[in-house]
């Protein structure tokens, strides 16, 4: 065995923020350790891992890249990454695969705003860190008030590294046996120093100058020593932290194989975001180092690798055994629309796009198909310029940007339960959901607790795959949902009648119609500030962050100089920045980090400005669809849990008793009767109806009437049925004749109002004509009125308090019909149900 086989694989995270000189630390450890001869510069564009060309233009890191280097014990792989706030989620998305990082803090400014943001994602993924304390050969630094600073703001466990008995002795005072054994032996173990360093008790300071190589060997010694290492599983694991492409265009899985190894060739199954297996082949193994990597045959565990051959994986994914990871902290807080080139096609632009946003974890591409327009989520302006470069680059397309808005999120102060049923002709699903609200920050968290007597575990599965495949938006201004848990309490299939979609469209209507019901609360981004600035100013920066709506600590004064703390609203920042270098004669300096979404400070005004009707979403309905007599009808939100089959065992407020009608016409009916009058004139009752036994007057203990109307697009019918279709060819009248018998059989036998329309607004002069044919009524529009118009006027009008179908195959009208909340169905499921219909009125009637 060779010395390299013998070394422990470590994956070490180089994290700071911007200007602390962290690709200068890079240069260096790479030069210490013999990787490169020469030391590379920033300013010189020749940086080891800043190899892209819009870093070396703008001289700062934007892609998280690694370089491979030796220690006496380790085989290090360390990760590079951005410094700049706007891409800090490139920081995050590596955090899970790190064994240790090294928080580099410039001893010239000490801990920045976006430090504590590092620190706080360090904390959460419970990373062990080693910090840097760089640029010590600069005036001005001092090493006991740094390390004083470190211990308050940070934590109390930062120790200076540099001399064993400060090491000794801060290692005992983090656990009594070893301070009892320090103070017999005067020493502690170096095993014990690597296990608190592990649990992050202990937290190795090591302060110098990376520019001038000082402090540097140290840090290399201090990780060989105290680089806490870690056993793996025997059977296969690994995390998908990247995915990019390389110069040829071949897609690459970055993984860390966290149990087993991974084999060249060998088969890998895994679910992709749209919920089916994969299986797929691992065709190519890369260890890379900058520019240049290694094709190996294994990847052993601990080891980051690059893989080629997976077409379908995701940033954050487990593979094999690996448990399910965070979801990240960071998250942008504006939108932009994209501005396409003229004569740019956006569905091609939108592909496109597609390519960066899975490269990207907090590139968010959102596709509105109404307006077919293209936003993209991200998390500032810097963050913006490179988008506009990197699509230009790689796309050669030029962009731009609207001014950009605030992205807010919604959640719930209550438990509800949410229910959903999807079952038009041969479907049929049912889910009932509990909504809880959860922790800020702590995003969707989805499970089952239903039996497996009462929803086969499939069907379980497909129902949790649907709550996570789509973004699911809120009620209050269609913002995406966060912090709340959704349980799948029951559910129900049919043997026969149970399709893929089916339970696609029940678990979306009942996520809907728990939100309805729910206690909405509106979120917006805030961000964490610290502002330095003249004693003299610290009034009117008081002034100002409470006219934001903030929220501050009391100043620190340090002689002629003050430090104001706090929180505030991202939506009420602007260009404040520009504003305090103005009024402190540029004196003044405001950090920023992102502290997460909390309740908006004025949702009220949020929420009138979006004028959101979430009744009227198109692709977001809280309604169900039901079934009687082979025929689908929509039933409103709140009348649902009347209709729902399953009983989900929640205790619940007792109900008030069911009504009790007469089978007389009630003052809703007479309201329709009245609407279709006036559109028709005198209704004719149906020829046609099922044998009746019960008398006129009988009372009833019955759910709420089911209302129902259907309106045809004559036309559209027509062509898209074939039988019509085929006679349309020789004979348009008789085709049309055919389509009115029958639909007026079938509206006798259910007992259903019809209005067939015909398209008329080609025809010169036409005034329109509107009138009965039989039981039906039978419209033709008048010059320059589309059937599509009327239909939706006439949904509009009628669809708010009747279950209203409309049946056209034209995805326009279908379209247009949906925004007055009825239900659309196809010209096919309408043939359906009138031959289903045709065959029940032969065994009745004997016809």
């Amino acid at each position: 065995m060779d010395a390299s086989q013998s070394r422990t694989p470590m994956n070490i995270g180089l994290l700071a923020h911007v200007d602390a000189g962290k690709t200068t630390l890079s240069e260096a450890l790479l030069y210490c350790s013999g990787v490169r001869r020469t030391l590379g510069r920033v300013d010189q564009r020749d940086a080891f891992l800043d190899t892209h060309d819009l870093e070396r233009q703008r001289g700062i890191t934007i892609f998280s890249k690694q370089a491979r280097f030796c220690t006496d014990s380790l085989d290090i792989t360390l990760v590079d990454t951005p410094g700049h706030t706007d891409f800090a989620a490139e920081a995050e998305r590596v955090m899970p695969v790190l064994d240790c990082a090294i928080l580099v803090i410039s001893g010239t400014d000490g801990i920045q705003a976006h430090t504590l943001t590092l620190w706080r994602l360090l904390k959460r993924y419970e990373i062990p860190t080693i910090l840097f304390i760089n640029k010590m050969d600069l005036p001005g630094c001092n090493k006991e008030a740094l390390l004083a600073q470190l211990r308050q703001r940070l934590d109390p466990g930062c120790t200076d590294f540099e001399e064993e008995e400060t090491i000794a002795e801060s290692a005992a005072l983090c656990d009594e046996t070893l301070l009892e054994e320090y103070l017999q032996t005067g020493a502690v173990p170096r095993e014990q120093v690597q296990q608190l360093v592990a649990q992050r008790k202990l937290l190795p300071c090591c302060f110098g100058s990376a520019l001038k190589l000082e402090g540097v060997g140290h840090l290399i010694s201090l990780l060989d020593q105290f680089a806490p290492r870690k056993s793996y599983p025997e059977e296969f694991a690994a995390r998908v932290y990247k995915i990019s492409r390389d110069p040829q265009g071949t897609r690459l899985t970055w993984l860390k194989i966290t149990g087993g190894k991974l084999l060249v060739r060998q088969n890998l199954c895994y679910s992709p975001k749209s919920g089916e297996s994969l299986e797929e082949k691992a065709v190519n193994l890369r260890l890379y180092s900058g520019e240049k990597f290694e094709t190996v045959n294994t990847v052993f565990p601990g080891q980051l690798c690059a893989v080629a051959g997976l077409s379908a994986t995701y940033i954050g994914q487990s593979l094999g055994v690996e448990p399910t990871g965070h979801a990240p902290i960071l998250e942008p807080v504006m939108t932009y629309g994209i501005q396409l080139p003229k004569g740019q096609d956006p569905v091609t632009a939108l592909q496109k796009l597609r390519i960066l946003e899975e490269e990207d974890p907090l590139l968010r591409i959102l596709w509105q198909p109404h307006t077919r327009q293209i936003h993209a989520q991200i998390m500032g302006k810097v963050q913006l310029e490179i988008l506009r470069s990197l699509i230009a680059q790689r796309f050669s397309m030029e962009v731009t940007f609207d001014a950009g808005r605030i992205f807010y999120k919604e959640t719930i102060a209550n438990t509800v339960e949410g229910v959903g049923h999807f079952e038009p002709l041969r479907h049929y699903a049912e889910v009932h959901l509990l909504l809880e609200p959860l922790p800020r920050g702590s995003s969707l968290v989805f499970s089952s607790s239903c039996p497996t007597d009462i929803l086969e575990q499939h069907y379980q599965n497909l129902i949790l795959t649907h709550l996570l495949e789509k973004g699911h938006l809120g009620v209050l201004t269609g913002a995406p949902i966060t912090d709340m848990k959704i349980t799948l309490l029951v559910g129900r299939a049919h043997e026969k009648h149970t399709e893929g979609g089916d339970f696609r469209q029940a678990t979306y209507r009942a996520v809907r119609q728990g939100l309805m019901q729910a206690e909405s609360v509106l979120l917006e981004p805030w961000y964490d500030f610290i502002l330095t600035l003249p004693s003299s100013s610290v009034g009117r920066a008081i002034t100002d962050i409470k006219n934001m709506g903030g929220d501050f600590d009391p100043p620190e004064t340090l002689e002629s100089t003050a430090t104001v703390s706090g929180r505030v609203p991202a939506a009420e920042l602007g260009d404040y920045a520009q504003q305090v270098a103005s009024y402190t004669q540029g004196q003044g300096q405001l950090q920023l980090s992102l502290a997460g979404y909390f309740p908006c400070h004025d949702a009220q005004a949020v929420i009138d400005a979006a004028a959101y009707d979430p009744e009227a979403d198109l692709e977001n309905t809280p309604d169900s669809v039901f079934c009687d007599h082979g025929a689908g009808f929509v039933v409103k939100w709140d009348q649902v849990p009347e209709y729902m089959h399953l009983d989900s065992g929640l205790k619940k407020e007792p109900k008030e008793a069911p009504t009790v009608i007469t089978r007389n016409l009630s003052a809703d009916d007479k309201e329709l009767e009245a609407i279709m009058e006036r559109e028709f004139g005198p209704i004719k009752r149906p020829q046609y109806h099922a044998p009746e036994n019960r008398p006129a007057t009988e009372k009833l203990t019955i759910r709420p009437p089911r209302k129902t109307a259907l309106i045809v697009d004559g036309y559209n019918a027509i062509f898209a049925w074939e039988e019509l279709a085929e006679a349309a060819k020789t004979d348009l009248d008789a085709a049309r004749r055919r389509l009115c018998d029958l639909l007026s059989s079938y509206a006798g036998f259910r007992k259903e109002q019809v209005i067939l329309v015909f398209d008329g607004y080609k025809v010169k002069g036409n005034p329109g004509e509107k009138g009965p044919f039989h039981n039906i009524q039978v419209v033709y529009t008048k010059e320059n009125e589309t059937a599509d118009a009327y239909i939706e006027a006439l949904a509009a009008q009628i669809g708010n308090n009747y279950n209203v179908r409309v049946a056209t195959s034209d995805s326009l009208v279908q379209l247009s019909s949906l925004r007055s909340g009825v239900l659309r169905m196809p010209v096919r499921e309408l043939q359906q149900e009138i031959e289903t219909a045709q065959e029940e009125m032969q065994k009745h009637f004997g016809i």
